[in-house]
């Protein structure tokens, strides 16, 4: 190594670390989330399955919006403008790739698995294992300066979630109902947004360009806002994985008539 702890000037020691906490609890937990989500995505997506369950008008997030001429029927909200490709391609394919984008490219993201799969560095005062440091330069990582752009996307299909939302409040009888996937679906729903708006991209559109906030005091509103939720960006990111996670599995056993739809009224 000609640079870091390995470097020609640097004192030669041994030892990888000389902490004696568990150092390695936080980066081997938060890579286990972050390989089980992928996996299940991953799982999901290609099901090309049980994503809609008419009877309660549930539509798991992953899917949504479902706009594919291949897609169910009832579960496309807003039209089938896409032709139907071939079926080794996910039904979801646009969801999938905002929502990786938008959430790879996330700064918090970014750095737990810098952490946690490439040890970059895996604690502090823990070296990494990597010979050589070239930032975010080179091809993929220099995808993440378009963070800005996929949370734009973001924002559409939070706002398309929330449409989602509004018809889970739909009766099976007709009417306005309520079940236990509309809770499930509204909490996801809140844990989205409060990931999305907290983000970091978020907080610099609402006022980092502002040299003079009483110019602007709707937008100075909006930034104070973002700047309350914005330290927590971090909670809110792992927290909507496991909600995005538990939504879409109920409404897949719903969907496949795994279990029935506990219904509060009718």
């Amino acid at each position: 190594m000609k640079a870091g702890v390995g470097a020609p000037t640097r004192a030669q020691i041994p030892e990888r670390t000389f902490r004696t906490d568990r150092w390695w609890a936080y980066p081997l937990s938060t890579g286990a989330i972050l390989v089980f989500f992928t996996v299940y995505a991953l799982v999901r997506y290609f099901m090309n399955d049980y994503y809609w369950a008419p009877a309660e008008h549930y539509l798991t997030p992953m899917y949504s919006p479902c706009v594919n001429e291949a897609c169910v029927p009832g579960s496309s909200h807003f039209g089938e403008f896409i032709p139907s490709y071939p079926a080794w391609i996910p039904i979801g394919i646009f969801t999938f790739l905002v929502l990786l984008g938008f959430r790879a490219t996330c700064y918090y993201y970014r750095k737990a698995a810098y952490r946690s799969l490439m040890f970059s560095p895996a604690a502090c005062a823990v070296p990494e294992p990597a010979k050589k440091y070239s930032g975010e330069r080179k091809f993929p990582f220099v995808l993440t300066n378009g963070h800005r752009y996929f949370f734009y996307a973001a924002l559409l299909f939070a706002a398309i979630n929330t449409y989602d939302a509004v018809l889970a409040f739909y009766g099976k009888d007709g009417g306005i109902g309520m079940g236990l996937g509309t809770v499930i679906i509204v909490v996801n729903l809140a844990m989205l947004w409060a990931y999305t708006l907290s983000c970091h991209a978020c907080r610099h559109v609402m006022g980092g360009k502002l040299k003079n906030f009483s110019k602007h005091p709707l937008r100075y509103r909006y930034w104070l806002l973002v700047s309350k939720l914005n330290p927590r960006h971090g909670l809110y990111a792992m927290i909507s994985l496991f909600t995005v996670i538990f939504t879409d599995a109920y409404i897949m056993a719903v969907s496949a008539g795994w279990i029935t739809d506990l219904r509060i009224f009718n």
